[in-house]
């Protein structure tokens, strides 16, 4: 298994694609040091930075530029063959794959989400969003890996989830964050440090429970859909 996250990670960074991570966390936390050092009240920006952009757009699309590419890549490419040509079990195969991709997502997350909770309330929120955020992290990790493995097309799909279903729906329809994992996490970060900052009408353990569900089923999912997988790399 410490072979496979080896070659993932490597492969992950070696890749033009992780460039990609890089600006939107840089724009959260330029946001929060120019909103904190031109002394605007943070009840003004500290919900559209934490959650508009931090939660609801950072989060997701770093987690989906990395959760189909620690797979999907290897797919595209071909390169796929390698791995599946090993006398490994698919889930020694997958469970690698998606530790890293939950890893890289949430270090990548949870740091500017940490840096910018402290500048728009305190240590504990900032705390609090970073250890959110790396749950959240591996939920989005499960499904767009496992999204990676179901079609061809999985960065269209995690989108329309994101912006349509997160984004949109939950918004104007009400019932759609129950299963929204952005609403997951703002649960889950609003127990750990309760602030103004943070609101949603999901409760703990729902947001917990429904969590769990989505990290370990997407991680089946993605398990039983590569043992499908001929050495051509396309499914039976």
């Amino acid at each position: 298994m410490s072979t496979v996250s080896w070659i993932t990670a490597r492969g992950l960074f070696g890749r033009r694609r992780f460039l990609m991570l890089l600006p939107l966390p840089a724009v959260l936390v330029l946001l929060a040091v120019l909103c904190r050092s031109l002394g605007v009240d943070p009840g003004e920006w500290g919900q559209p930075v934490l959650v508009g952009l931090g939660l609801a757009v950072v989060l997701p699309v770093v987690a989906l530029i990395v959760g189909t590419g620690v797979l999907g890549a290897e797919i595209d490419d071909g390169t796929v063959v390698h791995i599946l040509t090993k006398p490994l079990p698919r889930w020694q195969i997958v469970l690698p794959k998606l530790m890293v991709a939950a890893g890289v997502s949430a270090a990548t997350v949870a740091v500017p989400l940490y840096v910018a909770g402290v500048l728009a309330d305190s240590a504990r929120l900032g705390l609090a969003l970073a250890a959110a955020s790396a749950l959240g992290a591996l939920a989005y990790s499960a499904l767009f890996l496992a999204l990676s493995l179901v079609t061809r097309r999985p960065v269209l799909l995690g989108l329309v989830y994101v912006l349509i279903w997160e984004g949109l729906l939950g918004n104007f329809v009400s019932g759609t964050k129950v299963l929204s994992i952005q609403q997951w996490v703002i649960a889950l970060a609003d127990r750990m440090a309760p602030t103004a900052l943070l609101s949603t009408t999901v409760s703990v353990p729902v947001a917990v429970v429904l969590t769990a569900l989505v990290s370990i089923g997407f991680t089946v999912l993605a398990i039983d859909r590569l043992r499908s997988f001929s050495i051509a790399g396309e499914t039976s």
